[in-house]
């Protein structure tokens, strides 16, 4: 019964406070302050690092429920122009406070035999702790969840954000830039060119077979076998179980999930300053297909979503495989947004 409710109440909201808010509050003469929440974590520090890095950015503000300063104090060293602040884990509110974009990248990594409803259950609460902040620290800001399961989390964090009246579905995000990355790294190394030349989409969820690159979309294109090109797709969709085999269970996926996030960062940022043509894919409110989010190409503007451009050409595989995969999808966002609210 709720979700019903809560799939006629998106597509009000899609339409609804979009002229609440005024001129961005973080503009250029301002300057642009970005919160990574979990920054102590094994994604949070190379993420920390790598926004560090960029130009735009003039205020970096790190928190998570550890002691920050020895993190916070050794990227402050770094010759850029982001000042660097900490925040604890009772602080969260200050971190927020006036963010343009807030990054989630807190929560326990999944080990293998994890179930995603287990990982929901470990994960959810930090993510639900920061929408509660959203409406009165940055109701303006650009959220972007990293936290896995993505598929479950991102519908709780629009819960909370709905039962909070902050909830602007243009400004919510579940990042899965990095089945991005992984599908033009190994269609590169397949085909023989250059990672960085490769363009492909990919669309579904973010977790393991939701995950579905459209390799006929593919730039260059893939010439492969049918049975090479399912080869291809599974192992795209498998990257991280192949992360997690070659750490032998010292770890998970963190640096290329950290290149990814700042990637995807860094797209806002192009877009909070009015760039033309920045389209990414993500993990948003969607009604390209029966599920209430989905996976697709998204243009960026400065208030987040500013047109969901759907569902690229499919051949018949990419069809069939996408058919399947919204089911899923729809069974994870049920079981997220079965999950009370605390």
């Amino acid at each position: 019964m709720f979700s019903i409710k809560f799939a006629t109440h998106f597509s009000r909201l899609t339409l609804c406070n979009q002229n609440n808010h005024g001129p961005c509050s973080w503009c250029s003469r301002r300057g642009v302050k970005v919160t990574v929440v979990g920054a102590a974590g094994g994604v949070g520090q190379p993420l920390s690092l790598l926004l560090k890095q960029n130009p735009q950015i003039t205020t970096l503000a790190l928190q998570d429920k550890t002691n920050l300063k020895g993190i916070a104090t050794d990227l402050s060293h770094i010759c850029t122009a982001a000042a660097v602040e900490a925040y604890d884990e009772q602080s969260l509110g200050q971190a927020l406070t006036k963010a343009a974009i807030v990054v989630v990248s807190a929560g326990v990594p999944r080990k293998p035999g994890m179930a995603p409803d287990q990982l929901l259950q470990e994960n959810a609460k930090v993510a639900i702790a920061v929408a509660k902040e959203i409406g009165t620290s940055c109701p303006d800001a650009l959220l972007a969840i990293i936290t896995s399961p993505v598929n479950m989390i991102v519908p709780v964090v629009a819960k909370q954000l709905m039962e909070d009246d902050a909830y602007d579905p243009r400004r919510l995000f579940g990042v899965t830039t990095l089945d991005v990355v992984r599908a033009k790294t190994i269609i590169g190394e397949s085909i023989g060119v250059d990672a960085l030349q490769v363009r492909i989409p990919v669309i579904g969820g973010h977790d393991g077979e939701t995950t579905l690159p459209l390799i006929s979309q593919s730039h260059p294109k893939f010439d492969g076998t049918p049975n090479e090109r399912v080869e291809l797709v599974q192992r795209i969709q498998q990257a991280g179980t192949e992360v997690d085999k070659a750490k032998a269970g010292t770890g998970s996926v963190t640096l290329s999930m950290a290149y990814a996030g700042a990637s995807f960062v860094n797209s806002l940022l192009r877009a909070l300053n009015d760039e033309s043509n920045v389209v990414e894919c993500a993990f948003v409110q969607s009604d390209v297909s029966e599920a209430q989010f989905l996976a697709t190409p998204v243009l960026l503007g400065p208030k987040g979503v500013k047109e969901n451009l759907g569902l690229p050409e499919l051949d018949e595989f990419e069809e069939d495989a996408l058919q399947q995969i919204v089911k899923t999808v729809i069974k994870d966002i049920d079981q997220g947004l079965k999950l009370p609210l605390c």
